[in-house]
């Protein structure tokens, strides 16, 4: 039974109370409406309870004295004060940098330096601002740091050292093929004399010709030892194609063969290849074709040659001349001698045990195949599977076919071959190269479009007024330029004018100069040579 308390036997009772113990654990007492603590808290703040000095009043049940001792289980141990280390110096990888990644770098707080930019050097900038190495590296030095600039190697500088690194000592080269481009006027017989080469040096067993077009092939000529030589031709249309894998950065070919027509003399597109082939720094060979015509006079040809600068070797010079025709097959292979010599004097070597590298000759994208690029390997030798970037396209090589149409698996040094697996069609002249992996080529192409994009915003029209301006600037100092008038006599008195501006600061360079509109292929060697096109009294063709 529950005790019974009446207000006879306690005061501050007015009526009959029951208080049971089930109700005293269940809400406490009625007079204290306060939540106990219990164990669990009691332990977390260090605290540990004896229950035998816990006194209790009878009626209320609230706790009257409390006798406590400290336990020693979960105090803080005390740790001594951290000293921040010194910073004396410190390197940052980029030209910019935040607020934030200073602060991080030389030790000091964010608030501290917009403090000193805003009232030292009146630059407002708040946490997230980037300030360019010259103000981080002022601000360091105010706090006595050492600020240096270490730039990061971006990925084309990896590409070009990953290449590097395949060292072409002289032990490891050997002799390669020449690479050969036939230029000269439209009508001279270029595409005769080319397709006559090929014909007469059909392997055997491959009659029927070359089953692909690929924009390049090669040959095997007879030498005296009995061994056979290889010679890769070029299959471009002119100088055009040649100049614009030129002003891509290649360098691709060795001997250039300039095509004359001995019945009609040197024209305008003629000295427009010359121009070309020593821009390029190409050893020339002169072809005077069409010898079967009973109006061809070759002794006119050379000396028209002369006129243009280019002394044959009959004449003393440094420029073979083979008198050929593409329709009867006369002296051609006297021809094809004259390239074997020239490239022996040139002791043309690359290395086949390195990395490739080379430049895509013609691209196209085949409904069935994808994107295929015609690669001209100039050194190392390129295998199936190796990842390649070209241009802005990258890729992993599925398939090579050479120019007989065959399936290889590898290409070496002066060999054309068609590459299925890039994943799209890069330009003719781009530059091909082997990479370590895909990550980086994908790398070295994302900078290469950044860059681009910012040439292009770059950009802008050149007027003569702008040119003198970086003249007297002294900002430059070899000034290449493209003459084209409406008449001989006023080139003349142009470059003449043009040649005087020459003095010992400025070098003033004619490259190419004639009569006629400005064309494509002026614009094509004015990239290429980075030369200004002056046009007196003509207008641009409609190309």
């Amino acid at each position: 039974q529950p005790k019974v308390y009446t207000h006879e036997d306690k005061p501050g009772f007015s009526k009959k109370t029951i208080i049971s113990d089930k109700d005293k654990k269940k809400n406490g007492s009625a007079m204290d409406d306060r939540k106990k603590p219990n164990k669990k808290e009691k332990i977390k703040k260090g605290y540990e309870q004896n229950q035998s000095s816990i006194e209790y009043d009878e009626i209320s049940g609230e706790i009257t004295k409390i006798r406590v001792r400290k336990s020693g289980v979960n105090e803080k141990k005390k740790h001594a004060p951290v000293v921040a280390a010194v910073i004396d110096h410190a390197v940052i990888t980029s030209t910019d940098i935040t607020i934030k990644q200073l602060s991080e770098k030389i030790g000091k707080s964010v608030a501290e330096i917009i403090k000193k930019l805003f009232f030292e050097y009146q630059i407002v900038k708040t946490i997230n601002d980037n300030i360019d190495f010259d103000t981080a590296e002022l601000i360091s030095s105010d706090f006595g740091v050492t600020l240096k600039l270490e730039l990061e190697k971006t990925s084309e500088e990896k590409l070009i050292e990953f290449h590097d690194e395949n060292d072409d000592d002289a032990a490891n080269k050997v002799v390669r093929p020449p690479i050969v481009t036939i230029m000269g006027h439209v009508d001279h017989g270029k595409t005769s004399i080319l397709d006559y080469i090929r014909k007469s040096h059909v392997a055997s067993g491959e009659a029927g010709g070359i089953t692909q077009h690929i924009g390049a092939y090669t040959i095997q000529v007879p030498a005296d030892n009995g061994e056979k030589k290889t010679i890769t031709f070029l299959d471009t249309p002119g100088h055009e194609a040649f100049t614009a894998m030129r002003a891509r950065g290649a360098n691709i070919t060795d001997i250039a063969v300039i095509v004359v027509a001995a019945d009609d003399g040197i024209m305008p597109q003629t000295v427009e290849a010359i121009h070309h082939a020593k821009a390029a720094g190409v050893q020339m060979i002169v072809a005077i074709n069409k010898m079967d015509k009973p109006t061809a006079n070759p002794d006119k040809i050379l000396q028209q040659l002369a006129d243009n600068d280019v002394l044959v070797d009959e004449w003393n010079g440094d420029v073979p001349a083979v008198r050929v025709s593409a329709k009867t097959g006369q002296n051609i292979d006297q021809l094809l001698d004259v390239i074997l010599m020239v490239a022996e004097m040139q002791e043309l070597k690359a290395n086949p045990d390195r990395s490739a590298h080379g430049t895509i000759i013609e691209a196209r994208l085949d409904k069935g195949k994808g994107p295929v690029a015609t690669v001209l390997v100039q050194n190392g030798t390129l295998h199936t599977g190796d990842f390649i970037v070209a241009g802005m396209a990258i890729g992993r090589v599925r398939a090579m076919f050479d120019d007989k149409g065959r399936s290889v698996s590898k290409a070496t040094p002066s060999m054309p071959v068609s590459v299925l697996g890039l994943q799209e069609v890069p330009n003719a002249g781009d530059q091909m190269m082997v990479v370590v992996d895909e990550k980086l080529s994908r790398q070295v192409v994302e900078e290469r479009k950044a860059k681009e994009k910012i040439e292009k915003l770059k950009a802008r029209k050149t007027s003569l007024e702008d040119v003198f301006s970086r003249i007297e600037e002294g900002k430059l100092k070899d000034l290449n330029l493209i003459l084209k008038a409406d008449v001989q006599g006023s080139v003349e008195a142009v470059k003449a004018s043009l040649l005087r501006l020459s003095n010992d600061e400025v070098k003033v360079h004619v490259v190419h100069s004639g009569v006629g509109a400005i064309n494509e292929s002026d614009v094509s060697l004015a990239d290429t040579t980075n030369a200004i096109i002056i046009g007196f009294n003509i207008r641009p063709d409609t190309n």
